[in-house]
């Protein structure tokens, strides 16, 4: 795959100055078509997903245009684009699990939060702790370092693994979509000028709620309905195979806890340099900031883990070696679905599909808070991605927002519930153009039916009764 590249770069010349002439209604109509293919294929025919999504990502850049010289270039960047977000945050997050499930700490913590919150709470603990988690860490990345512990508390109280994988996947789900300092937020709010605090403060109110609706009682509802037993992504071992002498419960949330804490000092540093209350000449700065990068701060959690649990998982160097290689095997799938999916969802950005939507939809005579979520919700529904759905509807609404500021229309709580109008409308309805449906499905072992009805309606929820606080909240903005 690395040689295609280099081969093909040279004849890349055409999309720079290539234009759609296709208009909304005909490119819409080519993401329902290709949409309504990929579900046939994958539930009626059996076809493989991976397989599917390349077939159909090819046909749909012909169909739409996408200049043939550039669309093997399109396909391949999408693809390994996704690729470089997801495969190693995924691989470095299942070693990491690994060795926490192999040394007995998962057991461990397991056993420890059933006791301290009981089993009928250990749903409502896990979503809790993945909320903590999910502050400064990005949602892909906290659902894989958070999964051993989730489905060792499935493994041991029973039942779906939904009713123990939604809180934690809503839990992330809200902090990534409404919360600073997470990419889409904060970048509507710089566009829109939003106050930050208000943003937070608001982003709060909605992730809360939210949560607990659409994850936690979500979780019970598919949990009775879809009894899907707890995925053996880490490796299958019984109790009498686990470490004699396990990691205590602090060593556990220390070792959890440390690829979170390097990213939220990321953050800070990150914030502190735009502020400019620190320079970001200072090579100790840019070092610092570089080992918060989540890669890094996961490769240095794996490596740390390596250390302090490598004795209880292995007797030597070499048996240590294959424990943590065999995470690789079980998620390798995953990863190369979850980067079929994102080709999807590129080709549609590619084609112009986003665009032409958007700018139908610019000119519809509503109300600005529901304009805002409602463009939101069909550039997500269009292209699959939350975050470039959520920046695009910012920019397309902040003359919008700047007349009404400038006239007193508006006030500064009025401008962050436009930013999480948008927010809300960005999460809407996940499915198959988008690289997050195809990593949760997977990680949690649903097929691609129930991965809709679980997942997809979960997030149609999730962002239905974020916009509902939200427009109550404007009321009196």
């Amino acid at each position: 795959m690395l040689a295609v590249i280099p081969q093909a770069a040279p004849f890349l010349t055409n999309m720079d100055t290539w234009e759609q002439t296709l208009g909304a209604g005909p490119l819409l109509g080519i993401a329902l078509a290709a949409i309504a293919v990929i579900l046939i294929a994958v539930i009626v025919f059996r076809l493989h997903a991976f397989l599917t999504l390349i077939l159909v990502s090819l046909l749909t850049a012909l169909a739409t245009g996408i200049p043939l010289t550039d669309l093997v270039n399109v396909l391949v960047s999408s693809f390994g684009g996704t690729l470089g977000s997801v495969a190693l945050l995924v691989a470095l997050g299942a070693m990491l699990g690994k060795l926490v499930e192999a040394s007995g700490g998962a057991k461990v913590l397991a056993d420890a939060m059933i006791r301290t919150f009981g089993e009928k709470r250990a749903p409502l603990a896990l979503g809790i702790a993945s909320l903590i988690m999910g502050f400064p860490i990005f949602f892909d990345a906290g659902l894989v370092v958070m999964l051993p512990i989730v489905f060792a508390v499935g493994a041991r109280l029973g039942g779906s693994v939904l009713l123990y994988g939604m809180p934690a996947a809503a839990a992330f789900s809200v902090m990534h979509v409404f919360l600073p300092p997470h990419p889409g937020p904060v970048g509507a709010s710089a566009l829109l000028g939003a106050n930050m605090g208000l943003v937070m403060a608001l982003g709060i109110l909605v992730a809360i709620p939210t949560f607990y609706v659409t994850g936690v009682l979500w979780g019970r509802f598919v949990g009775k309905r879809y009894n899907i037993a707890v995925p053996k992504l880490f490796g299958s071992m019984d109790d009498e195979d686990l470490a004699k002498n396990p990691p205590s419960v602090a060593t556990v949330i220390a070792l959890m806890l440390l690829p979170v804490l390097l990213i939220f000092f990321n953050t800070g540093l990150s914030m502190a340099v735009k502020s400019e209350a620190i320079s970001a000449d200072s090579s100790v700065v840019q070092f610092l900031i570089m080992l918060g990068n989540t890669p890094v701060a996961l490769l240095i959690a794996a490596l740390v883990a390596m250390v302090v649990l490598g004795k209880k998982v292995a007797e030597d160097k070499v048996a240590l070696e294959k424990v943590v290689d065999s995470a690789l095997g079980p998620i390798a799938s995953v990863v190369l679905i979850t980067g079929a999916g994102g080709m999807f969802g590129g080709v549609l950005r590619a084609s112009g599909i986003g665009d032409a939507l958007s700018g139908a939809m610019e000119n519809i005579g509503i109300p600005l808070i529901l304009a805002a979520y409602l463009i939101a919700v069909a550039l997500r529904l269009a292209q699959g991605s939350a975050t470039v759905a959520l920046l695009t509807t910012a920019a397309l609404v902040t003359p919008g927002v700047e007349s009404a500021v400038a006239s007193g229309e508006m006030s500064a709580l009025g401008v962050a519930c436009i930013v999480l109008a948008a927010s809300a409308g960005s999460v809407f309805a996940s499915h198959v153009n988008d690289s997050g449906f195809w990593l949760v499905g997977r990680l949690m072992g649903m097929d691609v039916k129930t991965t809709l009805k679980v997942w997809t309606t979960q997030q149609a929820f999730e962002s239905l009764m974020a916009f509902g606080i939200v427009l109550l909240v404007s009321l009196v903005a």
